[in-house]
């Protein structure tokens, strides 16, 4: 089985730019405090680096 990381969205997209809303979506979220769980991949990595202010790893799984 893959590793998997829960995602929860602790900012807001509103006064952002372009760019980091459309990660956001990219990540399946798009309302404050949603949470997703994802496939551990080096591009999720990637996509969580780029909006740390928006975004935070809750869990890593196994």
């Amino acid at each position: 089985m893959a590793k998997t990381i829960v995602v929860k969205q602790i900012g807001s997209p509103i006064r952002r730019p372009a760019k980091q809303r459309q990660t956001l979506i990219g990540l399946g979220l798009n309302k404050m405090h949603k949470t997703r769980e994802l496939e551990d991949t080096p591009s999720i990595r990637g996509m969580v680096r780029k909006i740390p202010h928006l975004v935070e790893i809750v869990e890593e799984r196994d």
